[in-house]
């Protein structure tokens, strides 16, 4: 039922011949342009211009990924479901609206017709006419609006249920991309943490490196000291030694 609302969206600003783009690009995936082309059956031109039709309402997005071998960028597409639901959904609701006008006009005012040339006037151009066709100078006949208002309200209800599946398809696309975003903040949260988590050991492993390499310079500091107190102890003895034989 998705897919049929969305080919009638691209029905409406494309046309018709248009209509399978869909298909192609209702997957999760980015379709690249050149393959979009070849299941068309168009020129790469003319399917980027369907595309950036389609685009300029916000219907579709892309990205580009430069290719190695060849140097040039190429764009992969992919549908924007939720924006073309609302999209049709607007659509819908103006369609609405000028039936419900047209209703309203044929159920309050009265509107003549040449039965010979199947001219319909309203009564304020009737008027204007004398209630005589200008075309074949046959008399204007009141016109039975009994036929014209069953199908317009037919079709007022057609659309009225249509709106309301597109807005039931509406509630369900925006549900799964609220959880689409909270599975990929969980995502990235997880990410951070771990990120956060690996920062921290790498400090505490420079921090115990650091401890380890002040120890063993203080352990070197500690084994040399004694012996330069020693060298002094042994420098003294020796002057006092001297210092008593020149006293003899």
């Amino acid at each position: 039922m998705q897919v049929k609302f969305i080919k009638e969206v691209v029905n409406v600003i494309v046309g018709k011949q248009a209509e399978d783009i869909v298909d192609l690009l209702s997957g999760k995936n980015n379709i690249n342009e050149f393959i979009i082309s070849k299941k068309l059956g168009l020129t790469i031109n003319q399917t980027r211009n369907i595309l950036y039709k389609l685009s300029d309402y916000g219907l579709v997005s892309s990205i580009r990924k430069k290719d190695k071998k060849k140097g040039w960028y190429t764009y992969f597409w992919k549908l924007e479901t939720l924006k073309t639901l609302e999209f049709l959904k607007a659509e819908l609701k103006k369609k609405i609206e000028q039936l419900k006008y047209q209703i309203k006009s044929r159920e309050s005012k009265i509107f003549y017709v040449c039965n010979r040339c199947n001219i319909e006037f309203n009564e304020e151009n009737a008027l204007l006419h004398d209630f005589t066709c200008s075309e074949c100078g046959d008399i204007f006949t009141v016109k039975d609006n009994f036929k014209l208002l069953k199908e317009l309200k037919k079709s007022l209800n057609n659309f009225e249920k249509e709106l309301e599946e597109v807005e039931q398809d509406i509630l369900e696309e925006k549900e799964m991309e609220e959880k689409k975003k909270l599975r990929e903040e969980k995502k990235e949260t997880k990410k951070k943490t771990k990120e956060k988590n690996i920062k921290k050991i790498q400090r505490k492993i420079e921090k115990d490196k650091n401890k380890k390499i002040q120890k063993k310079i203080n352990n070197k500091e500690i084994k040399k000291s004694p012996k330069k107190s020693l060298k002094k102890k042994k420098v003294k003895k020796k002057t006092k030694k001297k210092s008593k034989k020149k006293r003899r």
